[in-house]
């Protein structure tokens, strides 16, 4: 956030803002060296988080040793000379120590950040979560059928640059590559590949690729309700089935299909490898709002995955940093079978 401060002297409360949340992820008992944060429902959420992250660090053996995050200046909403309304980008590597190894975390969060005079200094009186983990895309009204379409019935051609993982075309039925899944997951993490639609809620469409990207095999019936697939642009459309890119809909299919893709439900989460599946439920009514992958492992045998919404790469499975996260969070546990 490169500026003049004299042109923008509320800009300088944004690295204060930053510098705190640093801190913060590092010394949960430093507590805040100066008030910049006024928005109290923003406070009482975070000192909450605070308190339960480190029990859970606790919990896990977990040594913090620094945080590091980038801020960039997306957009200016609204500027006068007592005020400005600014989207933020945060992207955080976090290190941590556990078992005597050295861990990377990599997460990015948008915010919306007021900021407002107060006398001769600038505080920051509202903090807006952009993207939130907590807010799934659900199944839209209605169904698609290829057959209503103009052009008849075609075979599924599913979009994707063969080019981000290995280079030619595969047959889609023999090993689950998970190295090359875990390869598309870590290659686009933080942003998507421009092959495929990107959604407001894009966790599932990402875990999708990723699976596609190991040469899971499409499941393609040509309904949206059914199946697990992605047609790509049909008469200037994008068409796909919800289970490609809606979290509950993708459960339910890894949770019944016996052809294509197909996954094992497991008890735990040690018992998971490379290149498979965790969802959650949020709230614990049965309804599945973000899913993830599995893509290394922590010190201690435990899983550590990629996201994509609140973009995240390495972060630990059980998600407890996140504000979505509640003691009646529920999770699923899917094993990808090495042949399909």
């Amino acid at each position: 956030m490169k500026t003049k401060k004299a042109q923008q002297p509320w800009k300088q409360v944004l690295y204060m803002y930053v510098d705190q949340y640093n801190q913060s992820r590092v010394d949960y008992g430093s507590g805040v060296r100066e008030q910049i944060v006024t928005d109290l429902d923003y406070l009482m959420e975070r000192g909450e988080r605070q308190f339960r992250i480190q029990a859970w660090y606790t919990e896990r053996k977990v040594t913090p040793q620094k945080s590091e995050t980038r801020a960039k200046l997306q957009r200016i909403l609204r500027e006068t000379e007592d005020e400005a309304v600014v989207d933020v980008r945060l992207h955080t590597v976090f290190f941590y120590e556990k078992g005597g190894l050295t861990h990377r975390e990599d997460s990015i969060s948008k915010e919306r950040l007021t900021v407002a005079r107060d006398g001769d200094a600038w505080l920051i009186v509202d903090v807006e979560r952009l993207e939130d983990e907590c807010h799934p895309w659900n199944e839209p009204e209605g169904e698609f059928n290829e057959q209503d379409e103009s052009h008849g019935s075609a075979p599924s051609v599913p979009l994707i640059n063969h080019g981000v993982y290995a280079a030619g075309t595969h047959s889609r039925a023999g090993r689950y590559e998970r190295e090359a899944a875990v390869q598309y997951a870590d290659k686009w993490w933080d942003s998507g590949n421009p092959e495929f639609a990107t959604f407001e809620v894009n966790c599932t469409n990402y875990i999708s690729q990723c699976l596609f990207a190991g040469k899971a095999p499409i499941h393609y019936t040509g309904k949206r309700e059914t199946g697990w697939w992605y047609k790509g642009y049909v008469n200037n459309r994008e068409w796909w089935s919800y289970s490609w890119a809606v979290s509950n809909s993708f459960t339910r299919y890894l949770h019944t299909s016996t052809s294509g893709l197909r996954a094992e439900l497991v008890e735990r989460p040690e018992q998971l490898m490379l290149g498979d599946v965790i969802v959650y439920d949020w709230d614990g009514d049965g309804s599945f709002q973000h899913s993830t992958i599995v893509t290394a492992f922590d010190a201690g045998g435990m899983p550590l995955v990629n996201a994509h919404t609140v973009s995240s790469k390495h972060r630990y499975w059980d998600y407890r940093d996140s504000y979505a996260w509640n003691e009646n969070t529920k999770y699923r546990f899917y094993h990808i079978p090495d042949y399909f």
